[in-house]
C-alpha cells in the first residue's frame, strides 16, 4: 500500500519587497506500507468502517443500499413505518408485526439496548428492522445486551444508514409496499425485485403462526414498580378466556391487575369448549394480517357474542366487526405508532393511543344497534365499537400501550364493569 502526498507551499521572507512575485515550492512525500498475509488475515488491510453490504428492494423498483446488522440472508415482507419515539423492543416482540419489515421514523435506535423485562411475547415475529442510525453504545441501567446481538440471536435481519425519511414519504404516497432485504451478493437486483412482486400478504392467515398451541393459565400482573393505577381496588374476581390471535403480554397483565383470572386459548379453540368453561367474559386479542383471511375466527366470535361479555382489541375488534355483519378493508399504509389521537365519542375526550394495524372496519356496513364509540382523528376511521344489547365492546388500538401513553387504560376497567353488570342481571 502506497500513499503519495503533494504539498504546494509559499516561502516566507520578511525582507522580500511586497511588489516582488512570490515563488511556490512543490514537495512530494511518499509513504509505503507493506502488509504481510498475516496482517491481511487480521483485518489490517480493510477499511476501519463498515460499508454498505445490504439492499432493500421494493416492489416499485426502488433499490436502497444500506449496512446490515443482526442476521444475514434474504427475507421478504411488507414494509410499514412506525412513528413511536421509544419502545423498539416491545415493537420487535409484538406478534402483530408478523410478515412485516418495521421502519422506525425515529432516527436513533439501539441506545437503550435490550432487557428481558420488556418482551411482549416469547419471540420476534417481524421480518426485519429498518432504521436510520444504529447506536454504537448503550446507556441504560436495565440493559443486558446490545440490539445487534439480540437480533442475531433471534435470526432477525436489520439494516441502517438508509434514508428512512425518503422511504416513509414513499409509503405515505404509494401505500405499504412489499420489499426484500438481502445481504447476499449472489442475488441480483432483478431477482430480488421479482421476489417482492410474487410475494403476497393479503388473504394470508398469519394468526395461526403466532398463536399458542394449547390452553394455559396466566396470572402475572403489572410489576408494582410500573403500576400507574395503584389506587384502584378490585374486589370480585372474574374468569376471562383470552383468544390468542397474537396477544401481547401486557394485555394479559393489565387484565390480571384488574383482578381477572385468565385462561389463554389457541386461535382455533372451539367456541363450544370456551362456553363450557362458563367464563365471565371473553377477550379477542390483537394479531397480525388480514381479518378476512381467518373465517374460522369470525365464526368463533359469532358463536360467543351475545352469550357472555366480550372485549376485542385490534384484530379482535375487526373480527367482531365482521361477526356483526360488517366488512373490513385494507388501509393505504395503516396506523403504526404510539402517538395517534383518538376521539372518544361518548365523553368527548381525546386519547393519545398506541396503534398497529393495516386493516379497519367500515362503519357504513355495520347493522343498526352497533355504536361507533371511537374514531381516529387523523383520518376519521373507526377506532371503537359497542353494542349494549350484545354486551360487547372493542377497540382498534392498544389500550395496554406497550409502548405508548396510558390514556386508554380505563378500557380494561370498562370491561370489568361490563362483566359485573352482566353478572348482576343474570
Amino acid at each position: 500500500m502506497a500513499l503519495h502526498i503533494t504539498c504546494k507551499t509559499l516561502p516566507f521572507c520578511q525582507s522580500q519587497p511586497a511588489t516582488s512575485p512570490l515563488k511556490s515550492r512543490v514537495s512530494t512525500i511518499r509513504c509505503s506500507v507493506s502488509l504481510s498475509s498475516e496482517d491481511v488475515a487480521l483485518g489490517f488491510g480493510e477499511r476501519p468502517w463498515k460499508t454498505a453490504d445490504a439492499r432493500l428492494v421494493l416492489e416499485d423498483g426502488s433499490i436502497w443500499r444500506a449496512k446490515s446488522f443482526g442476521a444475514s440472508g434474504t427475507q421478504v415482507g411488507e414494509v410499514v413505518f412506525n412513528t413511536s419515539m421509544t419502545g423498539y423492543q416491545e415493537i420487535l416482540t409484538d406478534p402483530s408485526y408478523a410478515g412485516q419489515f418495521v421502519l422506525m421514523t425515529n432516527p436513533h435506535i439501539g441506545n437503550t439496548g435490550i432487557n428481558p423485562e420488556d418482551e411482549e411475547s416469547n419471540q420476534c415475529f417481524l421480518g426485519g428492522l429498518v432504521i436510520r442510525s444504529l447506536s454504537l453504545c448503550t446507556s441504560n441501567w436495565r440493559c443486558t445486551k446490545p440490539l445487534a446481538d439480540y437480533l442475531a440471536e433471534r435470526n432477525i435481519m436489520g439494516i441502517y444508514d438508509v434514508d428512512t425519511r425518503a422511504i416513509t414519504r414513499r409509503l405515505r404516497q404509494d401505500g405499504s409496499l412489499i420489499g426484500v432485504l438481502s445481504t447476499e451478493d449472489s442475488k441480483t437486483d432483478d431477482e430480488l425485485l421479482e421476489m417482492s412482486r410474487r410475494w403476497k400478504i393479503v388473504g394470508v392467515d398469519l394468526i395461526s403462526g403466532v398463536s399458542c398451541e394449547a390452553p394455559y393459565e396466566w396470572a402475572e400482573k403489572t410489576n408494582s414498580e410500573w403500576e400507574f393505577n395503584k389506587d384502584a381496588i378490585f374486589g370480585e374476581k372474574f374468569h376471562v378466556v383470552a383468544y390468542d390471535f397474537g396477544t401481547k403480554h401486557n394485555i394479559l397483565r393489565r387484565l390480571a391487575s384488574c383482578g381477572c383470572r385468565i385462561t389463554v386459548v389457541p386461535s382455533k379453540w372451539p367456541a363450544s369448549e370456551t362456553l363450557k368453561m362458563q367464563p365471565d367474559g371473553v377477550l379477542f386479542s390483537n394479531g397480525p394480517g388480514d381479518p378476512a383471511a381467518v373465517p374460522y375466527a369470525v365464526e368463533t366470535v359469532k358463536e360467543i357474542i351475545g352469550k357472555v361479555p366480550v372485549f376485542g382489541i385490534c384484530m379482535g375488534h375487526q373480527l367482531i366487526g365482521q361477526a356483526l355483519g360488517g366488512k373490513t378493508f385494507k388501509m393505504k399504509f395503516g396506523h403504526h405508532g404510539g402517538n395517534h389521537p383518538v376521539g372518544n365519542l361518548r365523553n368527548g375526550c381525546v386519547e393519545i393511543s398506541a396503534q398497529n394495524h393495516n386493516y379497519a372496519v367500515d362503519p357504513a356496513t355495520l347493522p343498526p344497534g352497533v355504536e361507533v364509540t371511537h374514531v381516529n382523528l387523523n383520518d376519521n376511521s373507526c377506532a371503537g365499537l359497542a353494542c349494549p344489547e350484545l354486551k360487547l365492546m372493542s377497540l382498534q388500538y392498544h389500550p395496554e400501550s406497550s409502548p405508548g401513553p396510558h390514556d386508554s387504560d380505563p378500557a380494561f376497567r370498562e370491561f370489568i364493569q361490563l362483566m359485573k353488570d352482566a353478572k348482576q342481571n343474570a
